[in-house]
């Protein structure tokens, strides 16, 4: 089972965070391809709608706001990197609420893949190298300390069965886990939710 918090802890920059969690987002790809169709399946894609779920709030919340500022053509940049995670968003709450059992769960996995992939090989050239040349080291390790706040807060193991007020809390759509996680960012940032 892949576990997000532990891997990405060690790490302070949050260009360095982010970037590993794009390979935890790729392996969890590959866990939910090859799972055996059922409750395995279920799991995986469970995590994977979590890891995306905190990583692309993250982003919104701490990574793209201070890179419309710290960065040339910033506006822009986030701008293009918002409207493809837009989409990955849409195909995701789809797939999240017909179920990993669906009939065309497989070809849209196909489809959220690529789009993830496209959108993070984006964020890494357009994004993350320009705010590693033009930030401080400060500056980076405060943006990874709200990241890793909203990392804390994500359910690290799926929770089957649990049909309760609990589970609304813990588990949700991935729209509820974004809204989670952006309170707690800015809760560690210093923000009202």
């Amino acid at each position: 089972m892949t576990r997000t918090a532990p891997e990405t802890m060690g790490e302070t920059d949050v260009i360095d965070l982010l970037l590993a969690q794009h390979g935890m987002i790729r392996n969890l790809f590959d866990e939910v391809e090859q799972a055996p169709a059922g409750e395995a399946r279920a799991e995986a894609f469970t995590r994977l709608v979590r890891l995306l779920a905190v990583h692309e709030t993250a982003e919104e919340e701490i990574v793209h706001p201070y890179a419309r500022h710290a960065i040339d053509g910033g506006d822009g940049v986030v701008d293009d990197r918002l409207a493809e995670e837009r989409e990955a968003k849409e195909l995701l709450s789809r797939m999240d609420e017909a179920g990993p059992d669906a009939p065309d769960f497989m070809q849209n996995l196909l489809m959220l893949r690529a789009a993830v992939e496209a959108h993070a090989r984006s964020e890494e050239r357009y994004e993350f190298t320009k705010l590693r040349g033009q930030t401080s080291d400060a500056e980076r390790r405060t943006m990874a300390a709200g990241v890793k706040a909203a990392e804390a807060m994500a359910p690290t193991h799926p929770h089957p069965g649990t049909e309760s007020a609990t589970k609304n809390v813990l588990m949700g759509t991935p729209i509820a886990m974004m809204d989670r996680a952006r309170d707690v960012i800015r809760q560690a940032m210093g923000k009202k939710p």
